[in-house]
């Protein structure tokens, strides 16, 4: 078994030789080209135990790269053996660049295509072949054939989602998203992005961490037909029926005929979601590719009445959750009982786990103190984790993931006394967060537009945070959903009615603490203000759960701002109050009582 590092970079470059190529690049990605990955597809784990969720590793006949984003520059150090790897910037040093840099003319790299997007594999071959460079795709990826004991891949099996948590059938939706098909002139749509197949054939899996999806992909007819290639030994047996006529099932190994069978048929797939090798597969067969993103992903986030009822509900019950552990955590800090942050962690999930309806985190919690903290994708999971200290912040970014709809929630904690810049800071991403939660916009209003609504504050004081204010969030699917979202970056995705997008403005102070406030938040219409001339949209909080007022300065606030945030508390009083024993709804009402 190769057990060293230094062994499996020795098997890759063997293979390499073997395949004619001088590089090899390995992304964190599998075929799916999703946010999470399986364990028997972590291969960027495998070949540099490096654990983040973002970066690539470059393998050369005689050296290696790591590149990594801001989040991991210091992880990477920790994990990776800078003897082996060169620590690199996957922003700054852009890796096609980097690989022109360090080859020669008439040298091959190469690729696994089904790991990367149409969209890369178009930008990469047009660099390097204008360098002299080939990119080659590989048939045969090195490290699957280096790979020793890999885990196996998931077989638990798909679960039927009920047709009254979806509020429509399979049927309607294949028939709605496929005119869509139709109207961009395409014969059939190449759906790859996992939750997006779930969503139209109402079933969820087990097959990736924190998303409940099955692993497959999906070939959607313009006609309503649709054929998902999975592991047929985890479907129910009564899947057909539940699912409606028209939809065929194969295993996975059975994509290549079928996309090889398009000859002559135009195919609607997005570079910049689906991998290459599907598309080039297709086209290389005679069909015509329609670039046009996924389909299914506007009709999918914009939520039926069905849906942000169960989101709904799971958010009170949600909310219960986690004000049982805010409540929990005070008393242990006043009686000086501190613990670190996996332990934190694994309390506000032993909470979630009461509920019946709870499943699995919607992602790793971040469950940051102090100074770590201020690094906004912390991870304690990556290092030792950091015990709690007196008198500093404590952030907690969680969420689960129910059998009725999905929660993602922040709260910056006072641990003992907190001083005035801590209060400070924490009102002015306070105040953007009530601008966001409070405004008001024209229908075709994007995210974009209302990003600066979060940061005017900060910006008044010279401040800023380096992520975005909102993304999307499924039904009991991904808690980062598109393609809507509130950032700076460009968006042209318009807020749509049903939409649910988090609202988490937050504040960043290296190696002292960190702040984030984030609430869910669904788009709904207007209907407050009288004589309008233009249909007009706001947002309707769902997260319920108390805010720390001890890290409010109420003189920064207007009266508005601090009715908004009596009202904000009277509501998570009236909603959660119901579900609390004596002790509980004591802390509660504190918790809520008015500024």
């Amino acid at each position: 078994m190769l057990q060293s590092i230094h062994e499996r970079l020795q098997a890759v470059r063997h293979e390499m030789q073997r395949q004619n190529v001088d590089a090899f690049i390995i992304p964190r990605a599998d075929e799916y080209l999703g946010e999470y990955v399986p364990a028997h597809n972590e291969r960027l784990l495998w070949i540099s135990e490096f654990t983040g969720s973002a970066g690539m590793v470059i393998v050369l006949k005689d050296g290696a790269a790591i590149f990594v984003d801001g989040r991991y520059t210091v992880q990477v150090r920790q994990q990776v053996d800078g003897q082996l790897f060169e620590y690199l910037s996957l922003v700054d040093t852009p890796q096609i660049a980097w690989l022109i840099e360090k080859l020669g003319t008439g040298t091959k790299v190469g690729y696994d295509s089904r790991l990367h997007t149409l969209a890369w594999q178009q930008h990469a071959s047009k660099r390097l072949t204008a360098a002299g460079i080939e990119l080659t795709a590989l048939e045969q990826n090195p490290v699957d054939l280096s790979w020793q004991n890999r885990p196996q891949a998931p077989t638990a099996s798909a679960m039927l989602f009920d047709e009254s948590l979806a509020g429509q059938s399979s049927f309607d939706k294949r028939h709605a998203v496929a005119r869509s098909v139709a109207d961009l002139g395409a014969d059939v749509a190449l759906v790859t992005a996992l939750d997006s197949i779930c969503w139209l054939l109402n079933i969820r899996g087990q097959d990736v961490p924190c998303l409940p999806v099955i692993l497959g992909t999906a070939l959607l007819h313009a006609n309503g037909d649709l054929e998902f290639f999975t592991n047929l030994d985890k479907l129910p047996a009564d899947i057909h029926a539940h699912v409606g006529t028209g939809v065929t099932f194969a295993n996975e190994e059975e994509l290549t005929a079928a996309l090889t069978a398009l000859k002559g048929k135009s195919l609607l797939a997005d570079p910049a979601t689906a991998n290459a090798w599907s598309q080039l597969l297709a086209q290389s067969a005679g069909a015509s590719l329609i670039a046009a993103a996924d389909p299914v992903a506007l009709p999918k986030a914009q939520k039926n009445q069905a849906e942000l009822t169960g989101m709904k509900a799971c958010h009170i019950r949600d909310g219960v959750a986690v004000t049982r552990f805010l409540a929990w955590l005070d008393q242990e800090v006043e009686a000086n009982r501190l613990y670190d942050e996996a332990e934190l962690a694994e309390k506000l999930e032993s909470f979630r786990k009461l509920d019946s309806k709870y499943q699995q985190p919607s992602f790793d919690t971040i469950s940051a103190t102090g100074a770590n903290a201020a690094m906004c994708h912390y991870n304690h999971n990556n290092g030792i984790p950091a015990k709690m200290q007196r008198n500093s912040l404590y952030l907690v970014d969680s969420g689960a993931q129910y059998i009725d709809g999905t929660t993602d929630v922040t709260r910056t904690i006072a641990i003992g006394n907190v001083t005035a810049e801590h209060r400070k800071m924490v009102t002015l991403v306070l105040k953007g967060h009530i601008a966001v939660d409070q405004a008001k916009f024209p229908k075709g209003t994007t995210g974009q537009q209302l990003d600066a609504f979060a940061r005017q504050y900060l910006w008044q004081y010279g401040y800023d945070y380096d992520h975005g204010t909102g993304h999307g969030v499924g039904h009991f699917l991904s808690v980062h959903e598109g393609p809507q979202r509130i950032a700076k970056n460009s968006n042209d995705v318009p807020l749509l009615p049903g939409m649910v997008v988090s609202n988490e403005p937050g504040y960043y102070r290296a190696d002292e603490f960190g702040i984030r406030l984030e609430n869910l938040i669904s788009v709904k219409p207007c209907l407050e203000l009288a004589g309008i001339e233009r249909e007009m949209l706001m947002f309707e909080s769902m997260t319920l759960i108390p805010m720390d007022t001890r890290l409010i300065e109420k003189s920064l606030l207007t009266q508005q701002e601090v009715d908004w945030l009596n009202q904000y508390h009277a509501e998570v009083l009236l909603q959660l109050s119901p579900f609390m024993d004596a002790s509980e709804l004591i802390w509660l009402k504190q918790a809520t009582a008015a500024l």
